[in-house]
């Protein structure tokens, strides 16, 4: 079965992913007036960095995901397709998917993102909880929420948490996390003592937040420590154990929850579809984003490995899906494409309740409450739906401004 559209004269292009990259490529392309074919394994997009706050009760899952027909409804060339692509064939132009049925491009866009690295670390995939996608965020959720039953119970003695990882993600979840042991679980857990609970970051370098200037990695780690998180800084992972996550050193940490923040590649999927991988599985593409064999396919996002490739981050995302739709849009009017020039707005963390770190690309640096009113306008901003942004906004006032026993219901 081939899938195509009807009434439209304009390039019929594939876009695999209903990410950020996916959504700004499609945009571009639908307003250009192209065919777009939108296929993702989810029926929903996915607002990745607000995960942590869904896995620590602060947002439901609803509020961090949109339908992905609903956003194609904004345009009239867009159409999607829920599945999975299990095959590419270049020479024929045409995208196989799980059901059986293939689709027949012009262009093709992937944009399906990366998936958790374990590096290979033994007991990791087995015993610690990743936040990539919503199903994760809710299974740590769950998994959080019947710890501290076990233990008000008695059932065990502790709910001791280590977050691996001392990027944007690790950092997030562990002052999150700390607020809520500190402020709430208190209250709402009575029969627990503060000997029963912790907060650990472990992080390889001798400081969180390595791609901050040096004064915000010193702000954000004093901020983790005025909120009672266990820094344990330039030190790696040797094991995770069902309660233990072991340091190279030999050093036992006990932990009944192991966060899992700590590196991305891509998919083993990817390797099936037959394309060129470099680093960290990406998909090798020239600088215009494309494919030197098969210009007409293009990659954007995560998945992308052009020389001198931007971070992994929602930002660069946003720019790479667009600039490809943008080629896309030019190649099919015969112009020559354009190298992609990843333009740094800058990056931004929070730590927790009126405390973020803010670095401009000119170099600015901010911290403390202005740094953290700027993360939470920009995070409601990039938000689909106005119903998100307002749930997420009413949220985030009631869950640092409201009462301290509100913060933490956490619930399965």
């Amino acid at each position: 079965m081939t899938v195509t559209h009807s009434r439209s004269t304009g390039p019929h292009v594939v876009v695999v992913g209903a990410g950020f990259a996916g959504l700004a490529a499609t945009r571009q392309l639908a307003r250009a007036g192209a065919r777009v074919t939108l296929i993702d394994r989810n029926p929903y997009t996915t607002f990745q960095p607000l995960l942590y706050q869904v896995a620590t009760a602060g947002l439901g899952p609803g509020d961090v995901s949109f339908p992905m027909r609903a956003f194609a409804a904004r345009y009239r060339t867009v159409r999607t397709r829920r599945a999975v692509v299990t095959g590419i064939r270049p020479g024929e132009r045409r995208v196989e998917l799980d059901d059986g049925t293939g689709v027949d491009y012009d262009y093709l866009v992937l944009t399906s993102g990366v998936t958790t690295n374990w590096l290979n670390i033994e007991g990791a995939e087995q015993n610690a909880q990743p936040i990539y996608s919503v199903h994760d965020a809710v299974t740590l959720r769950k998994l959080l929420q019947r710890r501290l039953e076990e233990a008000a119970t008695g059932e065990r003695d502790s709910v001791h948490v280590v977050v691996v990882g001392g990027g944007a993600t690790g950092v997030e979840m562990a002052g999150t996390l700390a607020e809520l042991r500190r402020r709430t679980i208190p209250l709402t857990f009575p029969e627990l003592s503060s000997k029963q609970t912790s907060v650990t970051l472990v992080e390889r370098f001798d400081y969180v937040l390595s791609p901050y200037k040096p004064r915000l990695r010193d702000q954000a780690a004093r901020a983790l420590r005025r909120r009672g998180v266990h820094l344990r800084l330039g030190a790696t992972v040797a094991e995770v154990q069902p309660d233990a996550v072991v340091l190279a050193d030999g050093t036992r940490l006990p932990s009944d929850v192991t966060v899992w923040a700590l590196g991305v590649t891509a998919p083993a999927s990817v390797a099936q579809w037959g394309l060129p991988q470099g680093r960290g599985g990406r998909i090798s593409v020239t600088q215009a984003l494309n494919l030197e064999d098969h210009p007409e396919i293009f990659v954007a996002g995560d998945l992308a490995g052009p020389p001198d490739a931007p971070p992994q981050l929602a930002q660069p995302a946003l720019q790479m899906g667009a600039h490809v739709g943008r080629q896309i849009v030019a190649a099919a009017l015969g112009r020559r494409v354009e190298p992609f020039k990843y333009r740094d707005p800058g990056i931004m963390a929070t730590v927790g309740r009126g405390e973020a770190v803010l670095q401009l690309q000119n170099g600015w640096t901010f911290h403390g409450l202005v740094a953290w009113l700027a993360w939470i306008a920009l995070h409601v901003a990039y938000l689909l739906g106005g119903r998100n942004r307002l749930a997420v906004l009413t949220s985030f006032l009631w869950r640092y401004i409201g009462p301290r026993r509100s913060a933490a219901s956490v619930i399965e």
